[in-house]
């Protein structure tokens, strides 16, 4: 059995982006470790909160009904506050991820590693896709907690493959479904296009044969708006854009192997 630390940076993170990996692996008898950066306080405020409910509260609880649905052997925090969105004066908070020290941070991921006596750690690429500023903060933290580590894991980076979503944009645009006023090769947040090209990728999950439990989990999280509206999507559309996981693990010889990372 291999055990598999997620790092994400934000509860409804893990549905979207890991969460056909997560589940395939638990079903192969691995244990899957699920570690929130955040608390996700500055996504969407509820509208049915009850009194004395949080927004971190139904965060939370959205994230351990997700845990249940993929078979997650534990949910952990490390604590720290939502960043928002790039460039919000929340950016700077002194408890916000974003600011927090690497050193610091890197370190409560590592004691979670050492607990666990991880084999893998997952976390985002270079730029966390997209250039979200807690995403970013992902990517430093996983990769420090795992030099940090009593035994060193794998270090695993999730990523969107570049190519992939010029071609599902360009075939929408090709089908009048959209314009071509978006373009994945234009800037994201940090100024650079969203996720990495293929053939920089090493690792490919197949998540389609297990797209609704995906969706299922993304509905956990369906207070969010984001997550509320990606499951507006017809089910052939969904599992389109989210049928396909992809890794990056330097070192690996260049190509892309389908199935979970071994």
């Amino acid at each position: 059995m291999t055990t598999i630390v997620f790092l994400h940076a934000h509860p409804d993170d893990e549905a979207s982006q890991t969460s056909g990996t997560m589940y395939l692996a638990v079903q192969q008898g691995h244990r899957v470790v699920c570690v929130y950066g955040t608390n996700g306080e500055h996504g969407t405020v509820p509208d049915d909160l009850s009194p004395g409910e949080t927004v971190i509260d139904r965060r939370r609880s959205e994230a351990e009904r997700s845990a249940e649905v993929l078979g997650t052997a534990r949910v952990a925090w490390l604590g720290y506050a939502d960043s928002g969105m790039t460039g919000w004066e929340q950016n700077s908070h002194a408890t916000s991820f974003h600011s927090a020290n690497v050193e610091e941070a890197a370190g409560r991921l590592a004691a979670i590693l050492d607990e666990e006596d991880a084999d893998v750690v997952v976390g985002y690429d270079w730029h966390g896709g997209y250039g979200h500023p807690d995403h970013v903060k992902v990517h430093a933290v996983a990769r420090r907690a795992a030099e940090l580590a009593r035994r060193t894991p794998r270090f695993l980076q999730s990523t969107m493959n570049r190519d992939h979503v010029r071609r599902l944009w360009q075939a929408a645009v090709d089908a009048g479904v959209t314009d071509a006023g978006w373009n994945p090769d234009n800037p994201a947040d940090d100024g650079n296009p969203f996720g990495t090209p293929e053939a920089e990728l090493h690792w490919f999950v197949d998540a389609t044969p297990v797209i609704d439990i995906k969706r299922a989990a993304l509905a956990c999280h369906a207070s969010q708006e984001d997550a509320a509206g990606i499951l507006q999507m017809p089910e052939d559309h969904f599992a389109g854009a989210f049928g396909g996981e992809w890794f990056i693990e330097e070192g690996r010889p260049a190509g892309i192997v389908a199935g979970l990372p071994s």
